[in-house]
């Protein structure tokens, strides 16, 4: 079959399977020899130009002041949230959130680590970050680091923030994205959520990548 036929072949399958079906999308990538997304049947949603354009390496320091990369945090399925510790409202909520949710993961036998990344690495030392993650879950890695790594990490997730401190105020706020990424050992960054989602929401999209990888 040349390669007009397999095209045509191929808009006659997806019409049939529904162009925008798992299947239908697996069945195109093998048949032009991609590779198929093993977590397509798991995706809410899509990322412009794949989700390889989102995650990759980082270097940021723990909550006992050690530099570490993403090598050595991310070692199991990753919830990972960029915040802040002075957040007064959204932080808090959606932070819990994730707690609440890696918790009925381990009910289900599922072993996820919350990851909280400092975007006010100015007030978030270490041992600040360190206590609010210990505070908010006890697997909970807290992580900051110089402006720069901050930023770096920021940039590799795609991540906004801006600090609105004009240098004298001491409890200025941080504007900042509020997405939750997961990012599983072996194959990086997979998903993305709002907060939108409640635990067992949140709990179940999850399991479904974590069930496939």
């Amino acid at each position: 079959m040349g390669r007009i036929g397999a095209i045509l072949c191929a808009a006659m399958v997806a019409g049939t399977l529904g162009a925008g079906t798992a299947e239908a999308q697996g069945w195109l990538s093998r048949l032009f020899g991609g590779e198929e997304d093993r977590f397509a049947a798991c995706r809410a949603g899509q990322v412009a130009g794949g989700s390889g354009q989102i995650g990759g390496p980082f270097t940021l320091v723990n909550a006992a002041g050690e530099t570490v990369t993403d090598a050595e945090v991310i070692t199991e399925p990753s919830l990972l949230y960029f915040g802040y510790t002075f957040c007064p409202d959204v932080c808090p909520l959606d932070v819990a959130r994730n707690a609440v949710a890696v918790d009925l993961l381990e009910e289900r036998g599922h072993e996820v680590t919350p990851v909280f990344i400092s975007v006010d690495p100015e007030r978030d030392t270490p041992e600040v970050v360190g206590d609010f993650a210990a505070n908010m879950h006890p697997r909970m890695i807290g992580l900051t680091g110089s402006p720069e790594q901050v930023k770096a990490a920021s940039q590799a997730y795609r991540t906004y923030y801006n600090a609105h401190d004009d240098g004298e105020e001491e409890f200025y706020l941080v504007d900042h994205s509020t997405f939750s990424y997961l990012v599983l050992p072996g194959h990086g960054f997979v998903e993305f959520f709002r907060r939108d989602l409640d635990p067992e929401q949140l709990a179940e999209q999850i399991e479904c990548f974590v069930e496939r990888s």
